[in-house]
């Protein structure tokens, strides 16, 4: 009677980021509402003037940004001895910009944070092509498959019980009753974060490695 043998396979590659997307806020606040608007507006206008000046889609530095609308709110707030203080009024604008180019990227942030009134860096996302990414998820799956294959090949040998067969591969966590075993490898990207908090963010702009890993269960008969 064939042995069955039950095994997980995994792999995971290593790439440097491709592109890096700045994620930025332009936010002051006053006593009145207009010239709060108007300067936001105006570092916006600066902003958007620096970006256009590196834009090509496909040369870069930059390849694609956006900008939200300006919002504006006011509130009213409290002092330490409970008094209501007056209004004071807000405006702020999103905005993100894509870079292949890390190194301007770094002058481009620093040169808005000095310069640029109420610019603040809320983050940097670090990222591959979507082309490179599906490069490197055929080949994390593959290898994932393979390892599994490695490792039941490996316990039939330790039970003497000759070649492995596969019947069954899955998708980790999947390969169970009612599950169809022809499922893809799962894949899971992991991002080097732009930063770290503690009490306030700060912010580093050099990236570390993507992450790109699969796991995949997969079933085999062997002897018998």
């Amino acid at each position: 009677m064939p042995t069955e043998v039950v095994v997980r396979g995994s792999y995971a590659a290593f790439q440097r980021p491709e592109r890096g997307t700045v994620r930025a806020t332009l936010a002051l606040e006053g006593p009145t509402l207009q010239p709060v608007y108007d300067q936001v507006v105006a570092s916006l206008e600066a902003v958007r003037g620096s970006v256009k000046q590196l834009h090509d889609p496909e040369a870069g530095p930059v390849t694609w940004w956006s900008t939200q609308q300006v919002r504006t709110w006011a509130r009213r707030p409290w002092n330490n001895e409970g008094k209501q203080l007056p209004l004071v009024h807000h405006a702020s604008v999103g905005l993100e910009v894509k870079f292949r180019d890390f190194t301007e990227l770094t002058r481009w942030v620093g040169r808005h944070v000095v310069a640029t009134p109420g610019f603040a860096l809320d983050g940097v996302a670090w990222a591959l092509t979507e082309k490179r990414r599906a490069e490197l998820e055929r080949t994390v799956r593959t290898r994932a498959v393979q390892d599994a294959a490695r490792r039941a090949q490996e316990y039939a040998d330790a039970l003497g019980l000759g070649p492995v067969r596969p019947v069954a591969i899955a998708d980790a966590g999947m390969l169970g009753e009612g599950i169809a075993p022809t499922s893809l490898a799962a894949v899971a990207f992991s991002r080097a974060s732009a930063g770290k908090e503690s009490g306030g963010v700060e912010l580093q702009l050099t990236p570390e490695d993507i992450k790109v890993a699969a796991d995949v269960d997969a079933r085999f008969v062997a002897g018998g």
